[in-house]
Formats: C-alpha cells, structure tokens, sequence
C-alpha cells in the first residue's frame, strides 16, 4: 500500500517523543539550575529592563521594579531570558527547516477570521500573563516542572489548567474548529 504524501502538509515532532523530550530537559534544568524551566521571569525580565530605560526614577521608586534593578548588572542578564530567546531561535529554525515559514499565515477555523483569530490568541496571552504573575509563574514553571519534581502545588496547577482549559473549550471551540 502506497502512502501519499499531502503537499504544504506541515511536518511536526512525534509528540509522544517530544513530551519525552521535554521531561528530559526538565530533569537536566533542574539538576544543574536546581529549579525547573519558566519563561513568565524573561518577560517580567523586560518589562522591568523597559521601564527603567523608559523612566528610571518611577523604576527606581517603585516597589516592585526597584527589586529587580541593580547597578551590577541588567535584569536582562538573567538565564531565563536566555532560555526564552532559545526557545524563540529554536522555533524558527525548526520552522525553516520544515517548510512552515514560507510565507506568514495566520492558522485558523474556516468559520473566523484571520482577524478574530489574532484578537483571540492577544487576549488570551494578556490573560495569561497576568495570571502567571498572581500564581507566581507560569505554566512550565508551575505545572510542568512542578509536576516533575512531585510538588503537590505543582499537581494542583497541572490539574487546574487543563481542567480549565477542558471546561472552557467548549464555549471557544468555534476558534479552532
């Protein structure tokens, strides 16, 4: 029997082997960080960082931002926003590799726009990032890595995000399907 390839079919990892993966990466992080994967300190990394250059003495008198602010070094120079510039890289590459960056695209149900599609995909970005500041975290942070290093916490937000994203899908589904 014959297999037929679909052409402009986007080729993705085995996500069996990618889950795999990541549990591996996450055991190596944690043993040499001695904490686990987040990307929620890379942007809180530069929303500090853009504050201070934009106003650095509402930066410097601000509770918050002052934490984060040093002579010695920039809230830049912090391993996870290393990471997340990794991650940003990686993408991109496996994206040329692949063929899934010939030409910008916004993937989409045929029953929205390419529009509503954005506006969706920005206001749950915002959402979540505010949220992964209140839980301290985010999801990789929280729920991945928490999960792997057996942290009830970490179960709890494991079982709160996809039991959220389950109850939820529902009334958005027409976003993807």
């Amino acid at each position: 029997m014959k297999k037929h390839k679909i052409k402009n079919y986007p080729h993705y990892i085995n996500p069996y082997f990618g889950g795999l993966l990541l549990g591996i990466l996450i055991i190596i992080t944690v043993y040499i960080t001695g904490r686990g994967l987040g990307a929620s300190g890379a942007v809180k990394s530069a929303v500090v960082t853009s504050v201070d250059v934009v106003s650095s003495s509402h930066a410097e008198e601000s509770a918050f931002y002052s934490k984060f602010i040093s002579d010695d070094h920039s809230p830049m120079y912090n391993w996870l926003v290393f990471e997340s510039f990794g991650i940003f890289i990686g993408g991109l590459l496996s994206g040329a590799i692949f063929g899934r960056i010939k030409k910008f695209r916004v993937e989409h149900s045929p029953k929205i726009t390419s529009k509503t599609r954005l506006i969706g995909a920005a206001v749950g970005g915002i959402l979540f990032g505010f949220g992964s500041q209140f839980g301290r975290g985010c999801t990789s942070g929280a729920a991945l890595s928490g999960t792997a290093t057996f942290s009830f916490g970490g179960m709890i937000v494991m079982f709160g995000i996809f039991g959220t994203g389950y109850a939820v899908a529902y009334f958005f589904r027409k976003l993807w399907i």
